[in-house]
């Protein structure tokens, strides 16, 4: 069953380029390391807030990322510019 892990975190609007740049960045690395993440989107919600949802397959895949991911140096400079960060996941039940 597919999992989606959204992650809220803040971050400074005027690094909003660099986010996103280095996010891509990290993106790409986990796809090239890691099997099973088919979807991703970022959203913003007001000026320092954003929501970052990852579609996974399935959660051995997501568990797989989570365990070795953060040993990638994207990871740590994709999460360098982001503050309060929290995240959670759920099973994706039915979509239309």
């Amino acid at each position: 069953m597919a999992i989606i892990r959204t992650t809220r975190f803040t971050a400074d609007p005027a690094q909003a380029e660099e986010i996103i740049a280095r996010r891509a960045e990290l993106i790409s690395a986990i796809r090239a390391g890691f099997a099973g993440l088919t979807e991703t989107r970022l959203t913003r919600v007001g000026d320092d807030t954003w929501v970052d949802m990852w579609r996974w397959d399935c959660a051995a895949s997501m568990q797989a990322a989570l365990a070795g991911g953060p040993t990638l140096p994207e990871a740590a400079a994709a999460f360098s510019l982001t503050r309060d960060v929290s995240a959670e996941n759920a099973e994706l039940i039915d979509e239309r």
